[in-house]
């Protein structure tokens, strides 16, 4: 049994399901629709699958020691985050806070296509900042000693895709699952103000904070 892999999928799994801005677009997508919720899912594994091919390529150490370079993604992803945000915030003021008792008036309007939850996804995790910092940092850790680098940590990369792929649909579906308690009106503009609060201030951190390294 390779204790270091299994020690690798302890750590990714925690990282993974950490409540970020990732968590909060997936679970505000899937409020909308089970559709929209699984295909923001499936656009954060491809944003993570991004960055796992950057570390293992080695592109990401180009972007650490380059802070032009890294203070503009840190810009987009913040800017990207910001308009998410504020996006949620607008759809909130226009959700009435209350309304007949039935699981379409607590939609609040027509969901995303899969399109653009897709995007919205990829984008939301393609644009971390941080993340290129973390791989970095962190797929090394668990190469053993005189083991090839690359097949280890082309291993590792794929441990973290796998993971999200399947933490963020459960969540998507478990959302869907709860959808007729969490779209009742009064119940989904709380969740979508929170998300809507929560990402702006992640956006303003990115945007306006230092260089994260």
């Amino acid at each position: 049994m390779d204790a270091q892999l299994l020690a690798f999928v302890a750590v990714a799994a925690g990282m993974v399901a950490l409540p970020g801005a990732d968590f909060t677009v997936v679970v505000r997508n899937a409020l909308a629709s089970r559709r929209s919720g699984l295909a923001t899912a499936v656009g954060v594994a491809g944003g993570l699958l991004v960055h796992t091919a950057l570390a293992v390529a080695g592109l990401a150490a180009v972007l650490v020691a380059t802070p032009v370079l890294f203070r503009t993604v840190q810009l987009l992803g913040g800017a990207y985050v910001l308009y998410l945000g504020l996006s949620g915030l607008r759809a909130m003021r226009k959700r009435p806070a209350s309304a007949p008792g039935t699981e379409e008036a607590g939609r609040g309007g027509t969901a995303p296509g899969p399109g653009r939850s897709l995007r919205q996804g990829f984008l939301t995790n393609a644009l971390n900042p941080k993340a290129p910092v973390l791989f970095l940092s962190l797929l090394p850790q668990f190469v053993p000693d005189g083991q090839a680098p690359l097949p280890r940590t082309l291993l590792l990369a794929s441990v973290v895709v796998l993971l999200a792929l399947v933490w963020f649909p459960a969540v998507a579906l478990l959302v869907d699952r709860l959808g007729r308690w969490l779209r009742r009106p009064r119940t989904a503009r709380a969740i979508e103000g929170g998300s809507g609060t929560a990402l702006t201030a992640l956006g303003l951190v990115l945007v306006t904070g230092p260089l994260l390294h």
